[in-house]
């Protein structure tokens, strides 16, 4: 380790599966040493994610055990108590043995969905704040591959905004191979959607957007060449076989309009459903109009590398609508879950001196 790094930090510490009162702010955590590969981070900024409640209340879960020992990401039993956080932005501030002390003092953000460790052709899913701890502390530990150099003016909360909800986005898009195409984005006032709606209009494309009819104005703005209402019907809207791509993360009893809203050969990507899981499907729809099914959570590491390239070439912005104190984080979910905000919520964890 090296020099003025405390011993304690304060931590939000998940004592198990359930509601916020399994969240325990503490000041007492101990600062994790970083392993030989790793890098030890100051943590600055740390979005909300829709993953990071998904994960506590043990949404993942497909099970009836009221235990939910397979609510994590990996479908494996979490070993609590864990450090949550799925966005990480900060400063490398100490290195494993085997890590060039070079890297000391980079700004770095952090891989959210990562390669599992020496096996890296192991679909297994490594996700930061469920597989290993994240951001909602004052220090983390990352493997050194896994913590991306950014040189950018964006302030900390803006970069810790970016990179589960726009990997995410980054990841639906490279999967559906969207181009210069007409593509529906539903939850698009979302971290997720609003950051679709932004790469889409990257890679030239017409996007039509699906929100709550109070924030239209804001996707408008953020690219959105077409906005609906979220209660509306969509093929009433858009009309049938009229879009080349769906990007969905809202799922729930729309989501058979969705398939209709395709043009045959279409492409239909999902890597959420706030709206619920369980859809009805027609199979002929599916295959009458040879239609092709994405489901995204593994990434490359290319999705992650053109999100730098965008933040440093300031060809994304990012939508940071508010700002939190790490000890806050329970008023935080709650403002996250009640869809007020368009854009991201962001922790700060305190300095070392408070």
């Amino acid at each position: 380790m090296t020099l003025s790094i405390p011993k304690l930090m304060h931590a939000v510490l998940l004592t198990s599966h359930g509601e916020m009162e399994k969240m325990e702010y503490r000041s007492d955590v101990e600062v994790p040493f970083p392993k030989e590969d790793e890098v030890l981070i100051k943590v600055k900024g740390a979005g909300i994610n829709n993953t990071d409640i998904n994960t506590r209340i043990g949404w993942y879960s497909k099970s009836s055990d009221e235990n939910n020992d397979d609510g994590s990401w990996s479908g494996n039993p979490l070993d609590f108590p864990i450090i949550q956080g799925a966005d990480i932005c900060g400063n490398i501030v100490a290195v494993g043995s085997s890590v060039d002390k070079k890297r000391i003092g980079e700004r770095v953000i952090v891989r959210t969905m990562q390669e599992v460790p020496l096996n890296q052709n192991n679909y297994s899913s490594w996700t930061v704040g469920s597989e290993c701890n994240g951001g909602f502390a004052q220090y983390t530990s990352i493997r050194s591959s896994e913590a991306f150099t950014v040189n950018s003016n964006w302030t900390d909360a803006e970069l810790g905004s970016i990179p589960c909800a726009y990997s995410t986005a980054e990841g639906l898009l490279h999967r559906s191979m969207l181009k210069e195409e007409i593509v529906f984005i539903t939850g698009a006032s979302g971290g997720v959607g609003s950051a679709a709606v932004q790469l889409a209009k990257l890679r030239g494309a017409k996007v039509i957007a699906q929100c709550s009819r109070n924030k239209h104005g804001d996707v408008m703005r953020i690219g959105a060449d077409q906005v609906i209402d979220r209660n509306s019907n969509i093929i009433q809207e858009i009309g049938k076989n009229s879009v080349d791509v769906v990007i969905d993360l809202v799922a729930g009893d729309q989501w058979g309009q969705l398939l209709e809203i395709l043009k045959p050969e279409g492409r239909y990507a999902t890597s959420g459903a706030i709206a619920g899981p369980l859809v009805e499907l027609d199979v002929r729809t599916l295959y009458l109009k040879d239609l092709t099914f994405f489901g995204c959570t593994k990434q490359p590491k290319k999705v992650f590398t053109n999100l730098i390239k965008y933040i440093e070439q300031n060809k994304i912005r990012p939508l940071v609508a508010r700002t939190y104190p790490l000890k806050d984080i329970k008023v935080a979910q709650e403002d996250f879950l009640s869809k007020k905000y368009i854009g991201k919520l962001v922790l700060i964890p305190p300095n070392d001196n408070i």
